[in-house]
């Protein structure tokens, strides 16, 4: 356990209680160094760095006010926006795009059923730079289609097994990334999401965590 979620297990702020929700951090902005991130005043993410999240943290549900500030500073925020949290969801809240528009993207995770042995996946685009895209397997079948940057598709339902995804300008044969031998297990609820650049450095690549929809409760 590292100091953050000490901080988080500590800070009676963030207490469950019938109306409260989770939320994690994703720092996702490829040229943006180490932040600290605040939840109306309260710290909740420290020396955050890009292609990290936080874990996931109990927090009161209603508007909040998410500040977002370079490591160890607490003047000129790169990012001081509200974000309104229903109660009982799970959110996962990436700090996107490049410095120069740097903001925030909110992608819920709503509590889904998962079929018997099977998976449910879904992709977010947050590399700035890069064309709509379509995520296709090796034999051909397209899993989604068109995916423009800064959004986020439906889940969709898969049989648990080991897949490569080949990441496509979208209505080409044109490769951005392939990510091979991921092991998808049944039961879990997955986000796949292409972080970086696919011009310039960092380079693209995918991130695949569990999403909290397969394990919280409330």
């Amino acid at each position: 356990m590292d100091g953050n979620e000490n901080y988080i297990l500590n800070n009676p702020y963030y207490r469950m209680e019938p109306t409260n929700s989770y939320i994690r951090i994703l720092h996702a902005s490829p040229d943006t160094s180490l932040v600290d991130v605040f939840a109306n005043d309260k710290l909740i993410a420290k020396n955050l760095s890009y292609r990290n999240f936080t874990p996931y943290l109990n927090i009161p549900s209603g508007n909040t006010n998410i500040r977002v500030f370079l490591a160890g500073r607490k003047m000129n925020p790169l990012i001081n926006t509200n974000i309104f949290i229903p109660a009982k969801s799970i959110f996962t809240i990436a700090v996107a795009d490049k410095s120069s528009q740097i903001g925030l993207l909110a992608l819920s995770e709503p509590i889904k059923t998962v079929p018997s042995g099977k998976a449910l996946i879904r992709f977010a685009h947050l590399s700035p730079g890069t064309p709509n895209v379509d995520i296709i397997l090796p034999n051909g079948n397209k899993l989604f289609t068109n995916v423009a940057y800064k959004s986020f598709t439906d889940y969709i339902s898969v049989e648990a097994g080991s897949y490569t995804f080949d990441i496509r300008a979208t209505a080409t044969t044109k490769s951005v990334l392939t990510v091979p031998n991921i092991n998808i297990k049944s039961g879990n609820i997955y986000t796949i999401y292409a972080v970086g650049l696919s011009t310039g450095k960092p380079s693209l690549q995918a991130l695949i965590p569990l999403d909290g929809n397969t394990y919280l409760k409330f």
